[in-house]
């Protein structure tokens, strides 16, 4: 067990860790508006992709069924909005900090499962309806570029609310 988390779930922890202070250091945002950005845009993607090998009552079923998919992404997104989230500052890092340190001990196992899932689903799902294969392909590139994201942001350890500040000038300054 040490071996799977030395060399698999700690990098890629520390990725996510990365991902977030760059996308935090970039957009000014606060880390967690990071899985519902990516997941709208997995299924924008989705949805042109949908656009050109489908038409009718399955482009259709494939619209409905993203903007589903989309549904409680978007509604993270505008509710921040609406509520002018831009603010990240210490008490939203102390909490972001404190769940991901219980979900980085307590759930590793689900973020390997999760990992292991996404991997094997393309190759496992073999449908001979080409509609219904459509279908199991694009749920599987949904799952395989969200679900282990979503698992590993949710554990990983979010930046500091003045990183990347330019304005910020702290007293000490180590290392």
């Amino acid at each position: 067990m040490d071996w799977i988390n030395r060399y698999i779930d700690q990098p890629l922890l520390n990725g996510a860790a990365g991902l977030l202070r760059a996308w935090h250091i970039r957009t000014r945002q606060p880390p967690e508006l990071l899985e519902p950005t990516w997941n709208l845009a997995v299924l924008s993607f989705l949805l042109v992709a949908s656009g050109q090998f489908m038409a009718g009552r399955a482009f259709a079923l494939s619209v409905v069924a993203l903007v589903m998919l989309a549904l409680p992404s978007a509604r993270k997104l505008f509710s921040a909005m609406k509520a002018g989230s831009s603010a990240y500052g210490a008490r939203e890092y102390k909490s972001l900090r404190a769940r991901a340190v219980t979900k980085r001990e307590a759930e590793w196992s689900v973020r390997l499962v999760v990992l292991f899932a996404s991997a094997c689903l393309p190759f496992v799902a073999r449908i001979d309806d080409p509609v219904g294969a459509c279908f199991m392909l694009g749920a599987s590139v949904w799952f395989v570029l969200t679900g282990p994201l979503k698992a590993y942001l949710e554990a990983a350890e979010p930046p500091e609310p003045n990183e990347g500040d330019r304005m910020y000038n702290g007293v000490f300054h180590f290392g």
